[in-house]
């Protein structure tokens, strides 16, 4: 019996975003740019207070990754997140939620990106305009396990909007 080869599931980039450096302001929300330059070091003109100050350049928080369903489920709920409100980088279309884990390594062109770990939400979100002090711990809760996923760089590159992006193999099809 031959072996099948199983298919990577994919999807594509739907936005990009980045926050330039701006006297004390956090990384959130970050703004919208046609493409990105993915370097050894993260997101290049990409200013993240914490990965900066508190933990030193981690590599394993270069890039962040949020599937636009995580918005969309938020908006149901009535919370009105839009691109760029969490902090991400790459809105991603078409990759089931549960295909990024820890390990994982996608493609998108000639970048390639390992996910490390989870992004877990802070008390930054409660600087959100529909957040605030009174529903930020409400927030916070909401967004427990749905933040995105923090990538480091294996191969640097330019993203543009609209490229493809391919995740890991698809767990539906089995080897035969």
């Amino acid at each position: 019996m031959s072996e099948i080869t199983p298919r990577s599931v994919s999807g594509r980039i739907v936005r990009l975003q980045r926050k330039p450096r701006e006297g004390r302001s956090r990384g959130i929300p970050k703004r919208p740019v046609d493409e990105l330059v993915i370097t050894a070091e993260g997101v290049e003109g990409d200013f993240n207070r914490w990965r900066t100050e508190k933990a030193a350049g981690d590599p394993d928080q270069a890039v962040l990754l949020l599937s636009e369903d995580v918005l969309a489920e938020l908006n149901a709920e009535g919370w009105p997140v839009g691109p760029g409100d969490l902090g991400e980088n790459l809105l991603l279309s078409g990759l089931p939620a549960d295909a990024l884990t820890p390990g994982v390594r996608v493609r998108a062109g000639e970048v390639e990106l390992e996910i490390s770990k989870r992004c877990d939400p802070c008390v930054v979100l409660y600087g959100l305009p529909y957040v605030g002090q009174e529903r930020g711990a409400a927030f916070v809760r909401t967004m427990l396990g749905r933040r995105g996923w923090f990538a480091r760089v294996i191969r640097g590159g330019v993203l543009r909007v609209g490229m493809g992006i391919e995740g890991p193999p698809d767990p539906s099809l089995r080897s035969g």
